[in-house]
């Protein structure tokens, strides 16, 4: 483990000043080889955190303090290019080519890390329900309860069936792979119209190829409910390319 690392786990796990308990945290690490730029989406009402998006370089961290009762997704967007103005595009998870989403959700597909944060308890999830681009964890300390690990660890990029994928520029590698929904929009893989209801939208055979290589993510909309988390007072990592 990192030096790096080390000091982040334990600023997770300590976060008592002068007395009294600072707000939640939640730490972006990126294990990637690659740089990651993160992008941060508040629910409704909620405020933009870091101007919703930035630059993270391979093996640093960047530490968010949450206020009470945020809630919100984080995605990494990857194969990025901005210029001075912050103007650019990336290749996956892109909003409307901005360096700062400033409140704008990423493009899909990309995988989500999905929290909530409430007076008695958190919930957090990943979710696949808009694609995947980049493995992402989420993992809480110093909280009490179940506080257990939410994540997609596996680099579903190399197994994505071909009506999912989207492929780079040269169309050399696979740099993303679709849900079912956006791929082919129908009410049976979107779970909308006579779908819409968890006792008619079931798993299909791509949702389960998800679910087979990230049992602990949503694959699709009516996942299994163990698919959400839950941790009461917990400080969480969320982690870009996890298995690194």
């Amino acid at each position: 483990m990192g030096m790096l690392l080390r000091s982040l786990l334990l600023s997770l796990v300590c976060t008592c000043i002068a007395g009294e308990v600072s707000a939640t945290t939640i730490s972006l690490y990126n294990k990637c080889s690659h740089p990651v730029w993160p992008g941060i989406q508040p629910g409704a009402g909620k405020p933009i955190l870091a101007r919703g998006g930035f630059k993270l370089p391979p093996n640093k961290a960047y530490s968010l303090h949450i206020p009470a009762a945020w809630s919100g997704r984080i995605w990494g967007r990857h194969g990025c290019s901005f210029d001075a103005h912050g103007r650019g595009r990336c290749a996956t998870g892109d909003c409307g080519g901005s360096l700062f989403c400033n409140g704008m959700g990423g493009t899909p597909p990309a995988t989500l890390a999905e929290i909530t944060l409430g007076s008695e308890q958190d919930f957090y999830d990943v979710s696949l329900v808009d694609g995947y681009n980049l493995a992402i964890s989420i993992t809480p300390f110093k909280g009490s309860g179940k506080c257990s690990y939410a994540g997609c660890v596996s680099d579903l990029n190399t197994m994505c069936p071909v009506g999912l994928q989207v492929r780079s520029h040269d169309n050399r590698r696979v740099v993303a792979c679709k849900s079912a929904c956006s791929a082919f929009n129908s009410p049976r893989y979107c779970c909308t119209g006579s779908f819409g209801s968890p006792q008619s939208c079931k798993p299909t055979a791509y949702s389960k190829i998800f679910k087979a290589a990230c049992p602990r993510a949503y694959s699709y909309a009516y996942d299994d409910p163990t698919s959400i988390a839950t941790c009461t007072g917990g400080n969480y990592l969320v982690t870009f390319c996890p298995h690194h």
